[in-house]
């Protein structure tokens, strides 16, 4: 894990990556980056995770919809940027809540932001001129969703200008719009929520809203440098109405903090005692741990969810970090 940590934190990698988990046998609990999706390695059975950017929020324009884009992306964790080309809006951005604010064209706006496969783009300028303007150069680059405001007429048009630019069908196509679910949405407040709804339903059909954050990546890097020993805690496979998603993180610390969730209640509790024996033992195997969430326990609990849960609990060494590194979680093995 340590080895993990250090190369992630000198460098990035581009474009689709993934962190390996062995899950069995004597190399259990070893990893290493791959460029390709593998669901078994050297016969074991392995936890393949996406390294990826904490999702992105990059709203372009700041009225009264956007504005309230802003708030309800914060409260559901986006970092958002915002674009907009009038001071006065701006500020009302940044008053807002957003991370980031970049003031100017529209155009040098989305060079600045860049949009990645983790980017989710909602266009919601004061005209579709300037609509237009942001999607075709929100087209030149890789996004998990871009969406637009208007009516369904003001949406064909755009397209048909996009595609009169040289943009192809398939990726006019791509564009969510009219933007948001179709639930009657009046006030900005309830076409946010319809905004917002539709974002969250793709992100997670297809499965984006889980992976290996590079937030989590800069937490892990923390803890090494504060000489802390920690304990990573992943839902690595779930049944039933368990509360929270495979792939869902906790780090347990040493002190007794935690950092993320994997669903709260009786769960929760469970996983951070395990991880705090391990952590006052200084028990660094590798460790699997089944939770059933259904039953008379669970009921006892107040835990209306049901459903099973198997966790992974990965020791994380802050004082001495390189003991354990082997072969297979060398940089020359991961491929950066």
């Amino acid at each position: 894990m340590e080895e993990l940590i250090k190369s992630l934190e000198k460098e990035w990698p581009k474009g689709e990556n993934w962190a390996v988990t062995v899950l069995e046998g004597p190399d259990a609990g070893k990893k290493l980056l791959s460029g390709c999706y593998r669901e078994s390695l050297g016969g074991y059975d392995v936890f393949c995770e996406r390294l990826c950017q904490e999702p992105r929020l990059i709203v372009c324009g700041a009225g009264h919809v956007a504005l309230a884009v802003i708030r309800m992306g914060k409260m559901l964790g986006f970092r958002v940027t915002v674009l907009e080309d009038r001071e006065v809006f701006a500020r009302a951005a940044t008053e807002a809540g957003a991370d980031q604010v970049l003031l100017g064209p529209f155009r040098e706006g989305i060079e600045k932001a860049a949009p990645d496969a983790d980017s989710y783009v909602v266009t919601v300028t004061r005209g579709h001129q300037y609509d237009r303007e942001c999607l075709e150069e929100v087209l030149k680059y890789p996004f998990a969703y871009a969406g637009m405001m208007g009516s369904r007429g003001r949406a064909a048009l755009v397209k048909e200008q996009l595609e009169e630019k040289g943009f192809f069908p398939g990726q006019t196509a791509q564009i969510h719009a009219p933007i948001g679910l179709a639930i009657g949405a009046e006030t900005p407040e309830e076409i946010a929520v319809s905004i917002l709804a539709e974002i969250i339903e793709v992100k997670n059909r297809s499965g984006k809203g889980k992976g290996f954050f590079r937030s989590l990546a800069e937490q892990l890097n923390d803890l090494l440098q504060r000489g802390m020993d920690g304990v990573l805690a992943t839902i690595i496979s779930r049944s039933g109405s368990a509360p929270r998603r495979v792939g869902t993180k906790m780090l347990v610390r040493q002190d007794g903090s935690a950092c993320g969730t994997v669903g709260g209640g009786l769960a929760e509790y469970k996983i951070t005692e395990k991880a705090m024996n391990m952590l006052k033992k200084k028990d660094k195997s590798f460790q699997t741990y089944d939770i059933e969430l259904s039953g008379k326990t669970a009921a006892e609990e107040g835990m209306v969810c049901g459903g099973r849960l198997t966790v992974m609990l990965e020791y994380v060494s802050g004082r001495n970090g390189t003991e354990e590194t082997d072969p297979i979680s060398r940089t020359k093995e991961a491929g950066l």
